[in-house]
């Protein structure tokens, strides 16, 4: 493949990985990013294991490790009757890995800082909405018509509302999911709550409440929780009307140990309304265009998959262009180093969702009642262990990885490293 001029719309985590890798492999590339000021959205997110070895291919394993909170397991507890109703735990199967939860900061942070010391320019305040392709090259327009830029490949990473998406023959329309999230970042000193969890409480599948040990912005800061309660988005104005103080009791009332994080919360600012969407485009380009992450498959996030598929994307992406002879093939080759492992978690997150984000009681009572005993029998532990880290399906080797070593951390039997031990313990946590 020659040296391509390449444009990736959108400095998240999928624009900004993309973007590493396809510049140390040699090719001109240049972010373009709406906001005047790139930044993370939302509060905190698990890294799976696939995530953490795309990072770790990156060089950026060490960096990330330090600022995250080891998870071991998933929790979920029935609020009233205390029933557990989900336990997966990744020493399920064997291999040693484990979930990092982080601040969406700690991630962005990461990935951003690498960009930056590769020399990887960064165009804000360039709002791209649609594609012009004229023989082999791609022009970019913002929302003035206006061009933006001239490029052999543009890369969209710009979410799941991206408009080159919506314009393009390969995506369906968008599906707006009809439950979303209430999210906030929240001191966890003087909480009780399990740090290697993360840890739900459902009344049916109409409410769940979670609480996520995410980990530190920076070295030195102390640890923070993600806190979210999950709710209907057309009920959002008439929660926001029935007052605070009236939210914050129903929240204690299932789970009174939330009652630290609930005080710290004075305003409905402090909360950010995550809206959530299912698309998959099938193929994931169009032209010289190519989706990534949330771009091309948005979802539920129910299994914790955003961050770590938009991962594997980036990743899989530079290995289809460093082995193809063009960008056609190179393409070509990425949808289908992708396809089974997008396929199979856009369905398992369908599948999954209306147990913990709907108006039903029977599919509610079938997951507390059966799906909860099935779960504790071989071989479901191991198969719901290997859904979580997103390994059902192999998906390094299509992507041209090799999953990290986690057995051979001289930390491993401890559960952290030598220097979260120091931060955790200089922050008291």
């Amino acid at each position: 493949m020659k040296q391509l001029d390449i444009g990736v719309v959108g400095a998240g985590p999928a624009g900004l990985a993309a973007a590493l890798f396809l510049s140390r492999a040699g090719h001109r590339v240049e972010i373009l990013e709406r906001f005047e000021t790139a930044a993370p959205v939302g509060s905190g997110l698990l890294m799976q294991p696939t995530g953490l070895t795309v990072l770790a291919t990156l060089g950026l394993f060490d960096t990330i490790q330090s600022l995250g909170n080891r998870i071991d397991r998933l929790h979920g507890a029935d609020a009233i009757s205390g029933r557990t109703v989900l336990d997966v735990r990744y020493d399920a199967t064997p291999g040693g890995r484990y979930g990092l939860a982080v601040q969406r900061t700690a991630l962005f942070n990461t990935l951003h800082d690498a960009v930056v010391t590769n020399g990887i320019i960064t165009r804000t305040a360039t709002h791209i909405t649609a594609t012009e392709q004229r023989a082999d090259r791609v022009i970019l327009q913002d929302a003035a018509r206006r061009a933006a830029g001239d490029y052999d490949l543009v890369i969209d990473a710009s979410g799941a509302r991206s408009m080159l998406a919506a314009g393009s023959t390969s995506a369906p329309a968008i599906r707006d999911l009809t439950y979303g999230a209430f999210w906030a970042t929240l001191d966890g000193a003087g909480a009780v709550y399990d740090r290697t969890a993360l840890s739900q409480r459902y009344d049916q599948a109409r409410v769940m409440i979670g609480l996520l040990p995410a980990g530190r912005a920076t070295v030195g800061d102390p640890d923070k929780v993600a806190f979210f309660w999950s709710l209907k988005i057309a009920d959002v104005e008439a929660v926001k009307a029935g007052g605070l103080n009236r939210w914050k009791t129903v929240i204690r009332d299932y789970w009174p140990e939330c009652q630290p994080f609930l005080d710290q919360i004075h305003d409905w600012d402090q909360l950010t309304l995550a809206r959530y969407a299912h698309r998959t485009a099938l193929p994931p380009y169009s032209g010289n265009v190519v989706f990534i992450g949330d771009s091309a498959h948005s979802t539920s996030p129910q299994l914790g998959q955003g961050a770590n598929m938009a991962l594997l994307d980036a990743a899989a992406l530079s290995h289809a262009l460093a082995s193809s002879v063009d960008i056609p093939s190179a393409l070509t080759a990425y949808a289908r180093a992708r396809r089974n492992h997008v396929r199979l978690f856009q369905m398992l997150s369908l599948a999954f969702t209306p147990f913990y984000q709907s108006d039903s009681a029977a599919i509610a009572w079938v997951r507390d009642r059966l799906v909860s005993t099935i779960a504790k029998l071989p071989p479901m532990p191991g198969l719901l262990a290997a859904i979580v880290a997103g390994t059902v399906i192999d998906p390094f080797k299509s992507a041209g990885l090799t999953e990290y070593d986690w057995l051979s951390l001289p930390y491993h039997a401890g559960g952290v490293t030598p220097a979260v031990a120091a931060v955790r313990s200089s922050a008291q946590v």
